[in-house]
């Protein structure tokens, strides 16, 4: 009997257990809960934040639109050219007997600089002239009977014939001898020779190389669009590697057809080289299209390419305003604005990704 009560006990206080749990969560869920002030006052913030956070004022930084002179101009590269250039090679074949130059020296037109053996071409040329001396002699008295009808037209045309021949002949002759004299083309440096006394030479055979840099050629490309900012005489300025003075010239030449691959415009200017402080073939950093008079210009960076225009953001009423302009010449730091501004606009610099059209500003310059 006592062990079966016991039975009954244990089945029991679970039951009631759960059963007091199932009434008391009954009852709690009828009664309404207290509001939590701090709560309510938190979430109330979040959603105002949420609803204020696309109205916030973006931090940026402006500039103020303005004339100033365009020193910059248009910026390219370039290299230096020699004034004349060219390549001394032997006309004929022959046994170099003697040369006449020292590499790397000044030379002037008609220094001579290589002498070819000539023996053979003026053995020939002695025999010319004795059947010339011969003929002309000859020629003489033909005349004379010519005169007196003892001899035909045709036997005294054949003399006369035969003289200019043989005078051809040694002018020919003289031509060759001259080309065993090579000599200087024109005034200039003299390079590097590549030829040795006593060497066989054939036509064509490179002796040496003359250049003459006592003025230079800078020879430049810039793009198309600017091709009308720089004519014939227009001036240019030019530096070159390690040295930061600043030399001028002058366009001489312009190519009258566009590169097809680069979409550019070639240029050469004329330098006065007479120091000879500079050499053929140097880099040039090459400015040219200077303004003469006063540009508006703002910071490049302001600068919003688009698919098919560009923009700038302005201040409008604290309020960002996007505005297409069309650029110019552009400089190191700034850029040439020929449409779409005005003097005292204020152009955004800076926090161009974050503003969107009419976003509210806060400016922090």
């Amino acid at each position: 009997m006592v062990r079966k009560s016991k039975t009954t006990l244990l089945i029991l206080i679970p039951v009631i257990a759960v059963g007091a749990i199932v009434l008391y969560n009954y009852f709690t869920s009828q009664s309404p809960e207290e509001p939590d002030p701090e709560r309510a006052a938190a979430a109330q913030e979040k959603e105002n934040k949420g609803k204020s956070r696309g109205n916030r004022a973006v931090p940026v930084t402006v500039h103020v639109a303005d004339f100033m002179r365009l020193d910059e101009g248009i910026r390219a590269v370039g290299t230096l050219l020699p004034n004349e250039e060219v390549d001394i090679s032997s006309e004929i074949a022959g046994k170099v007997e003697r040369i006449t130059f020292q590499e790397g020296t000044p030379v002037k037109k008609g220094d001579l600089l290589v002498k070819v053996n000539d023996e053979d071409l003026q053995s020939q040329l002695k025999r010319a002239v004795f059947q010339r001396d011969l003929l002309k002699e000859k020629l003489g008295r033909n005349r004379i009977l010519l005169e007196k009808d003892a001899i035909s037209r045709e036997a005294f045309d054949q003399i006369e014939t035969d003289y200019n021949m043989v005078e051809a002949d040694i002018q020919l002759l003289q031509v060759k001898i001259d080309k065993t004299e090579i000599r200087a083309p024109f005034d200039g440096v003299i390079g590097f020779r590549y030829i040795s006394l006593g060497s066989y030479l054939q036509p064509n055979t490179l002796v040496a190389r003359l250049v003459d840099y006592s003025k230079l050629k800078v020879e430049f490309s810039i793009p198309e669009k600017y091709h009308h900012a720089s004519r014939v005489g227009s001036p240019i300025s030019f530096t070159t590697e390690g040295n930061k003075t600043v030399n001028r010239a002058t366009i001489y030449a312009i190519d009258p057809k566009v590169d097809e691959k680069t979409r550019t415009v070639s240029m050469r200017a004329l330098f006065d080289n007479s120091s000879m402080q500079l050499l053929p073939g140097m880099f040039a950093s090459v400015t040219t299209g200077q303004k003469t008079g006063s540009t508006l210009q703002i910071p490049t960076e302001a600068i919003v390419p688009e698919a098919d225009h560009k923009k700038v953001w302005v201040v409008r009423n604290n309020h960002a305003v996007s505005v297409p302009v069309t650029t110019g010449v552009r400089g190191e730091t700034t850029v040439e604005v020929t449409e779409g501004l005005s003097k005292g606009d204020s152009v955004i610099v800076t926090g161009l990704l974050q503003i969107r059209e009419n976003s509210p500003l806060q400016i922090t310059n």
